[in-house]
Order: C-alpha cells, then sequence, then structure tokens
C-alpha cells in the first residue's frame, strides 16, 4: 500500500515563519483504528473540513454547508491537500491576513472504516466514489464521497459530493447536526469563544494557492491546550466575574428533541424508568444571562406565546441551561387536555404548566451523552426549591404494568417509558417508549360539511392521514367544538379552500355534499378506535397543532414493547458512544435484574374469541398457545412474535416470490412435509400465480407483506424458501446461491473458509456478494443480479464456478451431491440456481430442535461465528442489532457475466 504524500503541503507553508507541524507522513494503522474528524471553519467564507486518515495523512475535502444527516441533501466537498495526523488536533484562530485566515473548532471527532462491500480504498478512490461508515461523537454510519465529472477545461477535478446513505442514522427533512451542534466536542466551546483565544499560527499565505480557502496545521502547543479545555464549562477569561459571565452567557443552542415510539404497553425490568404522558405541547427551553427562548419540537421559537412561563425559567438558580418538558393546562385532579391548553393560550386566561423531564446542559456542561438517571438527578436539583408553573417530571423504576394500570385508572393519557442509562438521542427512538391509556393522535383536515343548524357553520371536519406520498381518507369528527373554535376554523377554511378532494378515497355519499381544503391544518383527534375499514371511531375534536406539519402525520400504530425494546434501533439522528460512565450507570435494584437468553416479544393481540383464536397483525390465529418447539417450549405466538420484529428486514427478500413451505402442524418432532403448490383452505393473505409446467400448469405460493408471514405460521410453516425470481418475472432470475454443504465430520472452520474462497473467486469477476448462515451446519453467499438472462443461462454459470472450485481442490470440495463421495469434503450446491428450485429465505425459522433461525450476517461477523445457527426463534432482531448486516444489497444492479 503506497504511503500518503504531503509534498503539496509543505510547499503551501514556509517553517521558518510558522509554528505548524513539519509534514511528516504518519504510520499507516489498521481499518478499525482510522481516525475521521471535522474542524468547522469560519475563514472568507463559512465551512467545514472533512478529514478522513488513509496512508499515515489526512485526506481532506472542504464542504462549504457541511455534512447533512438527510440522503437527498447532497453537499458539494472539493478535495485539497492532504493533511499531517497533528493537523487534526488544531482548535484555535489563525491570524486575519495569513493562509486559511479564521477561527477553527473541532466539531466532530472518532473514526471511520471502509464499508464492506468495496474494502479497498485506493480502488475506491480511483474510480470516483468513496464509501465508508463513520463512528463519531456526532455523526454515525453509513456515508459516501462521490466525485464529479469535469465540467470545463479549467475543472481541476476536485469537486465531490458528501451523501448520507439509507441507514438507521439518517434524518429525512430533519435540521442538520452542523446547525443544531455548535460547540466543539473538545472544548465545548463556541466559535466566538475560541476565538477570543489567542491566535498561535502563521502560514506562507504568499506561497499558498489563493484558491480553495483552507486552514493550516497547528502546533502541538496549542493542541495540547484544545485538548486540556474542559467540557464542562465555557472556556472565559478567568478575570471575568460571575455578574459578567451571567450577563455575556450565551443562549444554548436548539437541540431537536427526543421522540418516543408508540407501543402496546410499557416494557418490564427496572432498567426502564416511567413518567406520565402529559397532553400539550412539546418544549425545549433556553435561558441563560436573563434571555429565555422556548421552542417548539421543530425549533419555532414560541417565547412570545408562552411569555407566562419566562419569569419563571429567567429565576432558576443557574448561569445557563437547556430544559426538556411538556407545557400543558391540568385540572384540579391533574389531567392535562390540549382543548384547555388551546383555550388557555388563545384567550389568555387559565395557568400554563411547564413538565420538565430532562435536562440536556447546565452552565455550559453538555449533559446529552450522560445516563438519564444522571441528568434528571440535575434537573431535581435544580428544581428542588422552586415551585408552579415550573414542575419536575418525576417517575418510577421497573413495575411498567403497574404503572400503566394506575395511570388509566386515573383516567391519564398514560406513560412514557425510559431506559434508565440511555443518552439523549435526537428524533424517534425506541430507548423511549410510550403507553397510550386511550386512542388519541394528530389527523390532517381535508375538508368540511356544512351544517343545516344556524350560526354553527360546520357539522363535521373530514380526516386524513399520510401513506406513502399521499393521503388517505380517514373518517369524520362532529363533536368537541366551542362556539370561538368553530368561527376560527371556519375562517381558516375560507383562506385554504378548494374545490376538489385532497385525496382520491373520499365516499362519494360524503363527498357529494362536502367542501374541501389544503391539507395544511393538523388537528388532534381523541377516539375509540378503528372501523375495519381504517376509519376512526366516534371522535372528538380537542385543537389545531402548529407545532407538527401535515407531512408527518400518520396513522399510530403501536408496537410490540418487548420487540421496540430487543430491536434498539433508531430513527433520525444516531446515538452517542456511550463513556465508561454511562455504562455503570443502574436504577434501583438494576443489580437483581435477570435476564434470559432469549427474548421473546409478545405480538400485539387485537381481540380474543371464544375458541382461543386471536387476531394478530390482522389476521386469525388459531392455537396461538401450541408449542411448535417442545425442546425450547417456542409457541406459534412465539413464531409470529419473531416475524413480526424482523418483518421491515425479512420482506424485501421475501415478498413476492414464488415460495415452497415445510410444515409441522405439530411441531417439531411430529409430522412435517413439503408444501409448494397452492390448495383450497388457505389464508387470504396468501396469493397464488400460475407458473408453467413441464405438462401444463400449477399454481404456487406468494406473500406481499407482514400479514403474510403471520398468516404462515398460523398454517404451522416452521420453513419459507424461496425462489430465485420474482412473481412478476418468472422466467427472470435475479438471485444466485451457493449453499457450502459440509460432510458430518467437519467443523464449522472449514465452511467459513470455502465461503470466504467463493467471495474471492466471484470479486474476481466482478461480483458482489453477501453470506447467509442457515440455521442449520451450511452459509450461503448470494449474488444479487439484475433481471436480463434465462435460467439455463443462470444455472450453467452457478454449476461452472461450483465446478471451478472443485477442479481447483479437489481434496476440499466436491461439485456432485452424492453423499457417498463426500466424505471429508464440501458440496458446493449450485443446485439452487435452477427453474423451480428455491433456498431458504434470510430470517426463516427451521424446522429443527433449538428453534434456529437462517440469518444474513457481515463478513466480518461471519469471521467470528463458531457455527451455522447462533441465533433462534426470538433473538434475531436483537442479533442484527443497529447494522445492515447487507449493507447495499438492494442498491446492487450486477449483470450476470457471460461463460467464455
Amino acid at each position: 500500500m503506497p504511503r500518503g504524500s504531503l509534498r503539496e503541503y509543505n510547499a503551501r507553508r514556509d517553517f521558518a515563519r510558522t509554528a505548524e507541524p513539519k509534514g511528516v507522513v504518519g504510520r499507516q494503522k489498521k481499518a478499525s483504528k482510522l481516525r475521521y474528524l471535522i474542524q468547522k471553519h469560519a475563514a472568507r467564507a463559512l465551512h467545514y473540513d472533512f478529514r478522513l486518515e488513509w496512508n499515515g495523512v489526512l485526506m481532506s475535502w472542504a464542504v462549504p454547508k457541511g455534512p447533512s444527516e438527510d440522503p437527498d441533501d447532497k453537499r458539494l466537498a472539493v478535495r485539497t491537500e492532504d493533511h499531517p495526523l497533528d493537523y487534526g488536533d488544531f482548535e484555535g484562530t489563525i491570524p486575519k491576513g495569513e493562509y486559511g485566515g479564521g477561527t477553527v473548532m473541532l466539531w466532530d471527532t472518532g473514526t471511520w472504516t471502509p464499508q464492506e462491500q468495496e474494502p479497498d480504498v485506493e480502488e475506491q478512490l480511483r474510480k470516483g466514489k468513496l464509501a465508508f461508515i463513520l463512528h463519531g461523537e456526532r455523526l454515525h454510519g453509513k456515508w459516501a464521497l462521490v466525485k464529479l465529472r469535469k465540467r470545463s477545461p479549467k475543472d481541476k477535478g476536485n469537486n465531490w459530493l458528501l451523501i448520507k446513505e439509507l441507514d438507521d442514522y439518517m434524518r429525512r427533512g430533519g435540521t442538520p447536526s452542523v446547525e443544531t451542534e455548535t460547540t466543539s466536542v473538545r472544548s465545548g466551546r463556541s466559535m466566538d469563544e475560541i476565538a477570543a483565544g489567542k491566535a498561535v499560527w502563521h502560514s506562507n499565505r504568499k506561497a499558498a494557492d489563493k484558491g480553495d480557502p483552507e486552514i493550516v496545521a497547528g502546533s502541538k502547543t496549542s493542541a495540547s491546550k484544545a485538548r486540556s479545555g474542559s467540557k464542562k464549562k465555557s472556556v472565559r477569561p478567568a478575570s471575568v466575574s460571575p455578574e459578567r459571565k451571567r450577563a455575556k452567557a450565551e443562549l444554548p443552542a436548539f437541540v431537536e428533541p427526543q421522540l418516543a415510539t408508540l407501543v402496546d404497553g410499557p416494557p418490564d425490568g427496572n432498567e426502564w424508568l416511567h413518567e406520565i404522558k402529559y397532553d400539550g405541547y412539546r418544549g425545549v427551553a433556553a435561558i441563560a444571562g436573563g434571555k429565555v427562548a422556548i421552542y417548539t419540537r421543530n425549533g419555532l421559537d414560541w417565547s412570545d406565546r408562552f411569555a407566562r412561563l419566562v419569569p419563571a425559567l429567567q429565576d432558576l438558580p443557574c448561569e445557563s441551561a437547556l430544559l426538556d418538558g411538556e407545557i400543558a393546562v391540568a385540572d384540579a385532579k391533574g389531567h392535562t387536555d390540549f382543548g384547555a391548553l388551546q383555550d388557555a393560550l388563545s384567550t389568555g386566561k387559565g395557568a400554563l404548566t411547564y413538565y420538565l423531564f430532562d435536562l440536556l446542559e447546565l452552565d455550559g456542561e453538555d449533559l446529552q451523552r450522560r445516563p438519564l438517571t444522571a441528568r434528571k438527578q440535575k434537573l431535581r436539583a435544580l428544581l428542588q426549591r422552586v415551585a408552579a408553573p415550573l414542575v419536575y417530571s418525576d417517575h418510577v423504576v421497573g413495575n411498567g404494568a403497574e404503572a400503566f394500570a394506575q395511570a388509566c385508572a386515573m383516567k391519564l393519557e398514560g406513560l412514557i417509558s425510559k431506559q434508565a442509562d440511555a443518552p439523549y438521542r435526537s428524533g424517534r427512538t425506541r430507548s423511549w417508549l410510550k403507553s397510550k391509556c386511550g386512542f388519541e393522535q394528530e389527523f390532517v383536515i381535508i375538508g368540511w360539511r356544512p351544517s343545516d343548524k344556524a350560526g354553527r357553520p360546520f357539522s363535521s371536519l373530514l380526516l386524513a392521514v399520510r401513506e406513502g406520498d399521499t393521503f388517505r381518507y380517514a373518517g369524520r369528527v362532529g363533536s368537541g367544538y366551542s362556539g370561538e373554535g368553530l368561527d376560527s376554523l371556519s375562517k381558516q377554511f375560507k383562506a385554504l379552500a378548494r374545490k376538489t378532494p385532497p385525496v382520491p378515497d373520499v365516499p362519494r355519499d360524503i363527498a357529494r355534499h362536502a367542501r374541501f381544503v389544503e391539507p395544511k391544518l393538523v388537528a388532534e383527534i381523541a377516539f375509540r378506535g378503528w372501523t375495519r375499514e381504517g376509519l376512526v371511531r366516534q371522535g372528538s375534536f380537542k385543537g389545531l397543532r402548529s407545532d407538527k406539519p401535515a407531512t408527518e402525520v400518520v396513522k399510530e400504530a403501536p408496537m410490540p414493547a418487548k420487540a421496540a425494546k430487543s430491536t434498539g434501533k433508531t430513527s433520525k439522528k444516531a446515538p452517542v458512544k456511550k463513556k465508561a460512565s454511562a455504562r455503570k450507570a443502574s436504577v434501583k435494584k438494576a443489580s437483581s435484574r435477570t435476564a434470559s437468553a432469549r427474548t421473546i416479544a409478545s405480538p400485539r393481540v387485537a381481540s380474543h374469541a371464544r375458541d382461543g383464536a386471536e387476531e394478530i397483525a390482522g389476521v386469525r390465529v388459531t392455537h396461538p398457545d401450541r408449542v411448535m418447539y417442545p425442546d425450547c417450549g417456542i409457541t406459534k405466538r412465539d413464531v409470529i412474535a419473531h416475524y413480526l420484529s424482523i418483518a421491515d428486514l425479512m420482506l424485501p427478500h421475501i415478498a413476492d416470490r414464488p415460495l415452497s413451505l415445510v410444515r409441522a402442524p405439530r411441531g417439531v418432532g411430529g409430522e412435517t412435509f413439503y408444501q409448494k403448490h397452492a390448495s383450497d383452505g388457505w389464508p387470504d393473505e396468501f396469493k397464488a400465480i400460475s407458473i408453467r409446467e413441464k405438462s401444463g400448469s400449477d399454481r404456487y405460493l406468494y406473500i406481499e407483506d407482514e400479514r403474510g408471514l403471520v398468516a404462515a405460521a398460523q398454517m404451522s410453516v416452521l420453513e419459507l424458501h424461496i425462489w430465485c425470481c420474482h412473481v412478476d418475472a418468472v422466467e427472470k432470475p435475479d438471485r444466485l446461491v451457493f449453499d457450502f454443504d459440509p460432510d458430518e465430520d467437519l467443523d464449522f472452520g472449514h465452511v467459513r473458509a470455502a465461503a470466504k474462497d467463493m467471495r474471492a473467486m466471484l470479486k474476481e469477476i466482478g461480483l458482489q456478494s453477501f453470506p447467509m448462515v442457515t440455521g442449520g451446519k451450511g452459509v450461503h453467499v448470494v449474488v444479487p443480479l439484475k433481471p436480463g438472462h434465462d435460467w439455463d443461462e443462470h444455472r450453467e454459470f452457478a454449476e461452472a464456478l461450483a465446478r471451478v472450485m472443485a477442479e481447483r481442490e479437489p481434496e476440499r470440495f466436491i461439485a456432485n451431491m452424492s453423499k457417498a463421495k463426500r466424505r471429508g469434503k464440501i458440496f458446493v450446491d449450485y443446485l439452487r440456481n435452477q427453474r423451480g428450485a428455491t433456498a431458504i429465505s434470510p430470517f426463516s425459522t427451521r424446522a429443527r430442535k433449538g428453534a434456529p433461525v437462517a440469518v444474513p450476517v457481515s463478513w466480518e461477523k461471519l469471521a467470528r461465528l463458531d457455527n451455522a445457527h447462533p441465533v433462534a426463534v426470538g433473538e434475531a432482531a436483537k442479533f442484527i442489532g443497529r447494522s445492515d448486516p447487507w449493507p447495499g444489497y438492494f442498491k446492487l444492479r450486477q449483470a450476470l457475466p457471460k461463460l467464455k
């Protein structure tokens, strides 16, 4: 591997005049320890310098707008000269008039690794696309740098795009972190505070290219000062008095609030804290030096609307703080009501209460990475001698079911359950879960029906929710309006009037007498449930929500609490890495908690029938408690819970592919049989397709959604095998599978090595591949392909590769399925690639003792496995975690190479 060059870096600088480090190439590190950092640089124009360690130097790109976590927001990144590794420690000010003069902040730091499907960094750079994974304090997950083509002879070819790729760390439509995170990860200082420090660097500006601005490398002295800067306090001159500090303190920057995932009930265990769920507006309050700003969940400044809370916040005993809570109006019994809050805001009457449940920053100390218990302890202390309208939102530890039952008995909204040792994460997460005692959510108003009563402008509102890229009609609501509310709504309807329905599915008899409006107003609706057609039942209007955009309003579907707990996934901003202190944080009695080896999520049950049947995810399930795996007590309900917990991962692999099924009506140990043709009596969730066979044709089964997975479990299906094609293109295969089936006497290490060899062979011919452990003895190596060839070409190609392996190393491999000839060898099974043949689907259960599951894994994780059945029913979501085991799989458009 060639070492990096700092020739250009050295040519730009006169080290007789500058204290910058000379350009010395460092030692190349292992891929897992490569440094990543971003320096925010206020030079002639503010930009962010994005740096990746490679070949002993820092590859550098200047990003004018900074990175964005939105995959649709592609940011220009201009390649600049490589820098020394020491340069990554600099934070300070370059004097005005020098090359790159301005303030420099260390905005993010961490490590990076190449994405597994293309680990050759040099080759990626040559091709013009570098795909990598960031492990920073602020940025995480999969990213890519893509080089732009030259537009003219004068174009130097240095322009790239920095793009966030699809994963759990992306945030569509949100505010980028570069706008919300405005302090240094090293010293906790703002740009102004850094600028107030001593300038320590100079550069040879005359010798430097006067094109793109670039900051210069720093001295070890300044770097050590930056490292020693406290993260807890802003760096200010020691001579400034406490009074002047308070007067000069800046408001903490807005932080996008953490949101809870709706579940069907609170989680169990003492690692969870449970708080009352309030019915009001989310409020993030920033205070400093007598100034106060109160923001909505979307960052709107509503300080004027909540002016009654400002004096109490100004009097808090601190220099500065960033608080999170809910602003609501409560009755004498402590019940909060959104309608009452709306009335209070519109009339100016009524007592507002700010229920505070989190503290994100205190006196310059960023608390977001601290465990929740530590943050709440500081919040309680801050509010100890503070009275209404500021109220500390207390909690109970554990006993979630009991707390939820009590909350509902008191007619409260429900509970918010939070992981006690988790850091604060912006966006929708699963370390915060919400359980509702009743049905209540936001809807978009799409129209209204006139009233025949005098003085009443309308009789009911027409509602909708967002589904995909459009809205769906969701019913009507005709109660809950006050006289003033009717008049106010009527005025807004006139301004938004339109002639046609904004959604296509409004029933004709309702549309005939309705008036329509643009889908922009969001209403809070309480209701008794959903009809079978997906409409609200017995709804009541509670008020308009101006803090939420209509585009975010979808039908809320609670997921099983245990499934949410076991997956641990987050959306939007990624979790920060926990420090040792956070990992050790615990709640009361945590030391006595026990955890089973297997966590099985109980699926949400909609209804029970007299015969014991249950409706789960809209599918009627009979005998849900029937034991399917007697050796470990796993029931049909547990199998369904497994599929629901990983449905979003499994369905892209299995949906719309012809299936063959292994059924076990009495569970493992009883009679099992193979079924590939549709027959009478199958649930409607299974679809049928007629496929031509040698003599005539027959009907094959396939599924489209998670209801099909539930129906499969209902029919005692313990294995789902898929064709290498989709139902809309049966004659065009799009998936190669090589199954490495070992002799009984061979250990798993031989199988791992065989899969790795196949990967290398495929890579030689330009094909990327992905491994899956089958839940039995073997490993599948899977190659996604774009359709365009026929079954004969497909099978012949697979057979050719299998025979090449057998001919190259006949002592290791065999391409003949004969078990007698397999002694001490591995059968490279290519036969799964012929028309009508199938292979076990990713995430399918297996009809074997121990309830194993076929699981996709990364090549890195495969190298660490001891067997091909590391995962059982109930463990898949936790085993997969947050990382996509097959990154880029569905983006690949690989053509089948032609055989020579």
